[in-house]
């Protein structure tokens, strides 16, 4: 296991990106250089690429090669650190992405678990995830849990019983789970030695009153301003402020969902200057009929002033 320095953690905001896709589905890749100046001029500087808001599942071993190369050449020189999503349903592509994430200097690596042949207990998922964590020995290793997608609902302070002595560079676990009670276990584990980034924007001052330090989120694409108000409200024991950011992320989530939220949120994008493109099936496009009218509620609500 890891004890990461703090410098060395997943604190602050850590945003997990689209992959910019052209109109006819193929890869965008000279898109990635306008994400990386879009949210460094947010302030945020990491990104999460290739995991479930970069529909990691939809894209080829290849694509994913070239995601994670492209950038890394992008960032080269900026205060950017990459966290690599690894993770498929084919162990062999998990170990070789792992092991070019290595190669190219990421800052860390995740994976999902396998999630049609799923592991069926902690002792297996932690030998799976063991197996793609030793392909990249020398680079932080996080286990991504999100039960909603996965259909798995491990224990997450048992896998990190198991794993602290099979598993010599895991750093913790991305907890995208809504099991507050559970995060607090993790985060306290061996006398907080884990570094456990929180996973679900919308929820995202209840983890910091757990304990969180640190957020991996799709919404910080788009409203990065919102979340990074909420951290100094919070920070600054103003819970009044802290509660109007983090509603004002229910509602902007809460109105995506509604169109479907990954053809929606990568719509935002495109409004703020990002050509992302379209999601890939079976995500679904907005028209631009529902891009017009998605438009028109986020002014109404105000999101554009809230993310100026």
């Amino acid at each position: 296991m890891l004890n990461l320095p703090d410098a060395r953690r997943l604190h602050g905001l850590v945003t997990a990106t689209h992959t910019p896709l052209h109109e006819d589905g193929s890869l965008n890749l000279d898109e990635v250089e306008r994400q990386a100046a879009f949210l460094l001029s947010k302030g945020v500087t990491q990104v999460f690429i290739g995991g479930s808001t970069g529909e990691s599942h939809s894209l080829t071993f290849e694509e994913r090669h070239l995601l994670a190369k492209f950038w890394m050449a992008v960032v080269k020189g900026t205060p950017m650190r990459v966290i690599v999503h690894v993770g498929s349903n084919c162990l062999s592509d998990a170990k070789d992405l792992a092991e070019q994430a290595e190669d190219l200097g990421a800052h860390a690596v995740a994976a999902l678990a396998p999630m049609y042949f799923k592991p069926r207990d902690v002792n297996l998922l932690v030998e799976t995830m063991g197996q793609i964590a030793a392909a990249a020995p020398e680079t932080p290793f996080y286990y991504y849990d999100i039960p909603v997608l996965t259909g798995m609902s491990h224990s997450m302070p048992d896998f990190l019983r198991q794993a602290k002595d099979r598993i010599p560079n895991l750093a913790g676990i991305k907890f995208t789970n809504s099991d507050l009670m559970a995060y607090q276990y993790c985060l306290r584990a061996d006398e907080g030695a884990w570094d456990v980034p929180f996973g679900f924007d919308e929820h995202m001052l209840g983890a910091l009153a757990m304990g969180a330090k640190g957020a991996v989120g799709s919404g910080f694409n788009f409203a990065a301003p919102v979340y990074r108000r909420l951290m100094e409200a919070f920070a600054g024991n103003d819970l009044v402020a802290a509660r109007e950011e983090q509603f004002r992320g229910v509602r902007i989530i809460s109105t995506l969902v509604s169109y479907g939220y990954m053809g929606a949120a990568k719509a935002v994008m495109e409004m703020l200057g990002v050509a992302v493109g379209p999601p890939r099936l079976p995500n679904a496009a907005l028209s631009s009929e529902q891009k017009d009218r998605l438009r028109a509620e986020l002014e109404v609500m105000g999101f554009f002033e809230w993310v100026a």
